[in-house]
């Protein structure tokens, strides 16, 4: 009995036609992986990550109508094959433009290694928040415009490069004085990217909704307006009447508290906030705790 399943395993092995495998075959799987992998690098920083994820959904429905032989279904996903092409190229005009760009650069190889290098991620430090909605209302009591975008996921790099380059540790003194009226770089928005700002003055594409309020301006609509092209969040202060604002997900949140800025930022911590309430309402129990007790020590 063994020696017979013996046989058969030697006479199935001997029956595998193993291909020569040369050098440049080897060099050339690793260019592909290469390639791939760096493509793949890319996109996650791009509308084509999620773009990706919406075209895998619909493959699989796809595939299930095959199983099934659902054969309206197929018909229809192959008439308009083309059209669903011609789109892809359309929304990701930007990314592929920018793409082309870096193919033309002499340093190839360089500019892929390092092309998602200075993303430090969605991550921001109590400090930032904390100096962000500082500086938001104290800009608020005078009454000074402000627009200040959030990086989180998705890369605001199309946006970030119609500005001015600045790339500073976050403090609300900085940020007061960049929005100061009559200011170089007051015009425009704040880009942050982790706990640094990268970018001043950046023009920001403006909302159609047309559920927004007619009272609003330009600052408000981009800001809701960037919302919906990226997952970023915007803080807005109104020129008019201080209010400080947030928009996030194509929609706006307005006349928020200091708590309620807080609450909201807490979004881009990438945590609950429910747990981050509790870690501040903790601080809070430990900074009276101690308050009444240096009150007893002087007693």
């Amino acid at each position: 009995m063994i020696n017979s399943f013996l046989s058969f395993i030697q006479d199935y092995i001997a029956g595998i036609h193993m291909p020569r495998i040369r050098i440049t075959d080897i060099i050339e799987v690793l260019i592909i992986t290469f390639l791939i992998y760096h493509l793949m690098v890319w996109v996650r920083g791009t509308k084509a990550w999620s773009l990706l994820k919406g075209l895998i959904v619909i493959l699989g429905f796809l595939l299930l109508a095959a199983i099934f032989n659902m054969s309206t279904i197929l018909w229809i996903a192959e008439k308009s094959l083309s059209m669903m092409v011609i789109a892809i190229v359309v929304v990701l005009q930007p990314e592929l433009r920018r793409a082309l760009e870096q193919l033309g650069q002499k340093n190839i190889l360089f500019s892929f290694m390092n092309y998602d290098s200075g993303r430090q991620g969605g991550r921001y430090s109590d400090h930032t928040i904390d100096e962000i909605v500082k500086a938001s209302f104290a800009m608020g009591r005078v009454k000074t415009g402000a627009l200040m975008v959030l990086e989180r996921n998705e890369s605001l790099a199309e946006y970030e490069k119609t500005g001015i380059a600045i790339d500073a540790a976050v403090s609300s003194q900085l940020l007061i004085n960049i929005f100061e009226h009559n200011t170089p770089l007051h015009d425009g928005a704040v880009i942050f990217r982790g706990d640094r700002i990268v970018s001043a003055t950046c023009y920001l594409p403006l909302s159609d909704n047309r559920s927004l309020s007619k009272a609003l301006g330009t600052r408000h609509r981009a800001g809701v307006g960037i919302s919906e092209a990226t997952d970023s969040l915007t803080v807005i202060v109104s020129e008019e009447n201080g209010k400080v604002s947030v928009a996030y997900g194509g929609e706006l949140f307005s006349s928020l508290t200091q708590e309620g800025l807080r609450e909201k930022l807490e979004i881009v911590r990438d945590r609950p906030v429910e747990e981050a309430g509790k870690q501040r309402k903790g601080l809070f129990v430990r900074q009276k705790g101690e308050l009444l007790a240096d009150k007893k020590a002087d007693a």
